[in-house]
């Protein structure tokens, strides 16, 4: 564990959250069907400090998906316990803390899904994304990543994409964080966490590009059908100024207002979740305010690819959207907020 010493806070904050739970999973894929096949928790004390740490192979019921990436083959997690296992233990881990992880929305919302097939609820109600936290604090970073964090705090990785080993790390650049953002007087950009209360145990057959409407069930059925696994709410105003279009080719600036059409191979409120999160407007429309339309099928004559063409608004797909997610640059907040009106 790194030193900090420079970074401590002399009063510490009274509305801290009195302790953490770092969290980092492995899964099958990015998909609101995919699973988890790994998981890994750090606990931290209201300062930072580590008090114990936790780590588990979780059988995903499925193929493994990128190997590649996590190194967990379908012969090794055969013999690993179900999500439904190792619930209690991880329930554990997270009560009572807020929960941290870096892209938390992510994380989250993976956790929640594998809580809601085993009927289960997961006992934390805040989480702090680390990305979230290294822009309040304003870090000199060349992106976002959590090799960037770590390589700022000089935290060594010894295995990236292992659960375990990107928690340890995520949780040694953490410290130091937040004892700045305390001494700093940052107030914390912590979430809700919302639970999953309804959850179909047949979801559609995933197709790339391709993800099942959205909507209620039958009426009078109470139950939400499979293409939308939580309820829609209210999304805060995006605090940033809109720097106008998107220039293909180059990156997202916060405040760019994004609008989304059509079925998508992640579920669409995470989608959505991540674009807020790295400070995007999400428009429901397209107006000629609209920074970009994100669409897999530019082809279509919805209202928003119609609007978007008369518009001339830039158009790309989800795969490229959700690679310029990862270093999306920050606001220009010196720019006088736009008084433009709103389309979302």
């Amino acid at each position: 564990m790194l030193d900090d010493s420079t970074t401590a806070a002399p009063t510490w904050p009274a509305a801290y959250p009195q302790g953490y739970a770092v969290v980092d999973v492995e899964t099958t894929g990015l998909a609101r069907d995919d699973r988890i096949v790994s998981a890994a928790v750090y606990r931290l004390d209201a300062f930072g400090d580590v008090e114990d740490h936790w780590y588990t192979l979780v059988n995903p019921e499925r193929d493994p998906g990128p190997v590649w990436i996590h190194g967990l083959t379908s012969d090794v997690l055969d013999g690993a316990p179900l999500f439904g296992d190792i619930a209690d233990d991880f329930s554990e881990r997270l009560a009572g803390r807020v929960l941290v992880a870096h892209n938390a929305v992510f994380d989250w919302s993976m956790i929640a899904r594998e809580y809601a097939r085993a009927r289960r609820t997961a006992p934390t109600r805040q989480r702090l994304c680390t990305i979230a936290l290294a822009k309040e604090l304003a870090l000199p970073l060349p992106n976002h990543k959590l090799e960037s964090l770590a390589a700022h705090y000089g935290v060594v990785q010894q295995r990236a994409h292992h659960a375990l080993d990107d928690a340890r790390v995520l949780a040694e650049a953490f410290r130091p964080s937040l004892r700045t953002a305390a001494r700093d007087g940052v107030r914390l950009p912590l979430l809700e966490c919302r639970p999953l209360t309804e959850w179909s145990d047949s979801p559609a057959t995933p197709r790339i590009g391709y993800q099942p409407s959205y909507g209620r069930s039958p009426a009078g059925s109470g139950r939400y059908g499979p293409g939308s696994w939580r309820p829609s709410r209210k999304r805060p105003v995006c605090p940033h100024p809109n720097p106008g279009r998107y220039e293909p080719g180059g990156a997202l600036k916060q405040g760019m207002r994004v609008a989304i059409s059509g079925d998508t191979s992640i579920d669409r409120e995470l989608l959505e979740d991540r674009a807020a999160e790295a400070g995007l407007h999400i428009a429901t429309s397209v107006s000629r305010l609209t920074s970009l339309l994100v669409t897999n099928d530019p082809d279509s004559a919805t209202s928003k690819t119609v609007r978007a063409r008369t518009y001339g608004t830039p158009v790309i797909d989800e795969a490229a959207f959700t690679q310029l997610l990862r270093d999306v640059a920050p606001a220009d907040e010196t720019t006088a907020r736009r008084s433009d009106r709103a389309d979302g």
